[in-house]
């Protein structure tokens, strides 16, 4: 008999960009071959899952996506398969009590939470929840997210490596001189958007002439909060001759290609990354690029692990600059190391962890384990 059709559960998808595609390809290639997906996406989303055994569903709007996501839950609750969602909040375990008759059986919903910020009010929600539905089984890609949901009673809450494709990584990247500073990814002021432009600036007034590439393409429908949107016009009125700017959002392989040979300024928010997980780190290390972070965070624990990158206490712009020249001056030392990062995170984080949980929980839980 095949494997029940899992549902995965994504409103915001739209393209390519950002971790809902790779989340997506990387479950889909450690899926076993007669295992069927049903990817429910943003009714606007241009996506291509061919060869994958991925059948996308364009469902979602904007507007009505809490609304849509509860009768979605509702439909996929009363019909046979897994619900599988895919980038959860605490909204979504809301819904979805809401959307059952009474119990949600073993083995029928998961829940992926990729960062939690806890608070008493939302424990006591949780706990409610928790005994409610005891069956839900909710993952998380480190201790601290899954911590709260332990404390709230949840019987199923693990711990589930962020998953990675282990096809991205069949060699070690090729060596090759440094070409350029790259900030990869949508433009976000968590993710110290600001701070690179400050950067940038800095590179302009001391008449440096490093190379810096910047995304600045938007994460969701194209919408940039008030703060992010002053940036990247101040980072057109800065008129640095060695900046090159990508607005629109990149395929797979382009993406991938502006890791080559590159530096990646990751400036994070120290508080909101102290142990949550990066796709932009996990694609550098990847393509064997190595990173300069925010100390005190889960990317810099990586970096220190590998010896892969350097970390920046308080984002002083000759700070920055010193952690940068530090990769510069010895690039194929840090290239190589982090090479050896992307081989050895893709197999810790090997996509089929995450798969073998979706297909045998509801067999563990009947039997007790």
């Amino acid at each position: 008999m095949p494997p029940a059709l899992i549902n995965i559960v994504e409103p915001t998808l739209m393209t390519e960009a950002g971790h809902c595609f790779s989340f997506v390809t990387a479950l889909a290639k450690a899926a076993a071959k007669e295992q069927s997906f049903r990817l429910w996406v943003n009714r606007q989303a241009d996506v291509d899952f061919s060869g994958t055994g991925v059948e996308v569903r364009r469902h979602f709007s904007r507007r009505l996506r809490r609304v849509q996501s509860y009768l979605l839950y509702r439909r996929l609750l009363r019909s046979p398969g897994k619900l599988f969602i895919a980038t959860a909040g605490r909204g979504d375990l809301i819904m979805l009590d809401w959307a059952a008759t009474g119990e949600i059986p073993p083995g029928k919903a998961y829940l992926y939470v990729h960062w939690f910020n806890t608070s008493d009010s939302k424990l006591a929600a949780l706990g409610k929840i928790a005994t409610a539905q005891p069956h839900l089984v909710i993952l998380g890609p480190t201790p601290s997210v899954i911590t709260p949901f332990l404390e709230a009673g949840f019987r199923h809450a693990q711990v589930v490596p962020y998953p990675i494709s282990v096809s991205e990584q069949t060699h070690v990247p090729e060596p090759g001189g440094f070409r350029h500073l790259l900030y990869a990814g949508a433009a976000r002021h968590d993710k110290g958007f600001s701070h690179v432009v400050d950067l940038v600036a800095y590179l302009q007034s001391s008449k440096l002439d490093i190379p810096i590439t910047m995304q600045i393409s938007a994460e969701h429908f194209g919408k940039y909060d008030a703060v992010t949107r002053a940036d990247i016009q101040r980072l057109e009125d800065i008129a640095y001759p060695h900046l090159k700017l990508l607005p629109e959002t990149l395929d797979s392989s382009a993406y991938s290609d502006q890791f080559k040979g590159a530096v990646c300024i990751q400036l994070y928010d120290r508080h909101d990354f102290a142990d949550r997980i990066s796709g932009v780190t996990l694609d550098a290390f990847t393509a064997g690029c190595p990173i300069v972070t925010t100390a005190g965070t889960w990317m810099a624990r990586i970096a220190q692990r590998f010896g892969a990158g350097t970390e920046v206490h308080e984002l002083s712009l000759p700070d920055v600059l010193s952690a940068i020249q530090v990769i510069i001056a010895d690039y194929p030392g840090f290239q190589a190391r982090a090479g050896l990062a992307g081989k050895v995170l893709c197999e810790e984080n090997n996509a089929a962890n995450l798969y073998r949980v979706l297909i045998e929980r509801a067999v563990n839980e009947v039997c007790g384990l």
